[in-house]
């Protein structure tokens, strides 16, 4: 039986295997540098709650969850302006903040979302992406964990979607005519 997105996959980028090896390399480097301590794990919903559920199993040491929903998309660019579709319910004054995105690109909205969350007395914050654009890159930011590198291509799975589409493929794939 073929899958309906197969002929949208224009190839594999990163299997399976090499998702879980750059999820369990990056829930080894946050373990580490947070032994003994409980981060706040704040999941940029949608496209990153596949790895955030998989980051979070990985990881050895306690943590907290709260979501924010983000936008600052018209299309399928980036208008740079960000509204908070949700809000986090946890207050973090005073918090180890981790957030977690799926991919960083532009960084224009995490740029601005980091900023935001800064104006609410975290202790720290850090970002930890899956993957990491630098070639899109518009804002000066930049990730404290990253899992892996990708090039200028358009990707989609395991959670990255185009128009809410192919975000259930169990690797990650460029899409055809990107």
């Amino acid at each position: 039986m073929i899958n309906e997105w197969e002929n949208d996959i224009g190839g594999v980028l990163f299997s399976e295997d090499d998702i879980k090896a750059m999820v369990d390399k990056v829930a080894g480097q946050i373990s580490k540098d947070y032994a003994g301590r409980n981060p706040l794990l704040v999941v940029v919903l949608k496209g990153s709650m596949i790895f955030a559920a998989d980051l979070m199993r990985a990881m050895t040491i306690n943590s907290e969850v709260d979501f924010m929903i983000v936008s600052s998309y018209s299309g399928t660019e980036s208008t740079g302006v960000i509204k908070i579709i949700q809000d986090l319910r946890t207050d973090i004054k005073g918090r180890d903040v981790i957030i977690i995105e799926d991919i960083l690109d532009s960084g224009k909205t995490l740029y601005r979302l980091k900023n935001m969350l800064e104006t609410r007395d975290p202790s720290s914050i850090k970002i930890c992406t899956l993957l990491d654009k630098p070639s899109g890159r518009k804002a000066d930011i930049s990730a404290d964990y990253v899992g892996g590198l990708v090039g200028d291509e358009f990707i989609v799975g395991y959670g990255l979607d185009y128009d809410q589409k192919y975000r259930n493929i169990p690797y990650i794939g460029v899409m055809r005519n990107s």
